[in-house]
């Protein structure tokens, strides 16, 4: 499996446990270093991407599209 595929059925998963209402969140690493956090938001249907850099305040991002954030993780783990 690609790593474009694995990203997606990780949010595609982070979607469907979240069918209670309950926002849910996943954590993206590389070797042990956590870039990115996602959550997803059931009751607007909306991902939020949170980056982590060194020294810098988390930046937050919001998705509608999962193609579109997919694209953004894979660019950040790279």
């Amino acid at each position: 499996m690609s790593q474009l595929q694995g990203i997606l059925t990780r949010l595609k998963n982070l979607q469907e446990q979240s069918n209670g209402g309950e926002p849910m969140q996943r954590f993206f690493e590389v070797n042990g270093e956590r870039k990115c956090q996602v959550t997803y938001q059931p009751k607007s249907e909306m991902f939020e991407l949170e980056v982590y850099n060194d020294k810098e305040k988390p930046k937050r991002y919001q998705f509608d599209n999962i193609d579109m954030i997919t694209i953004e993780i894979f660019d950040l783990i790279q």
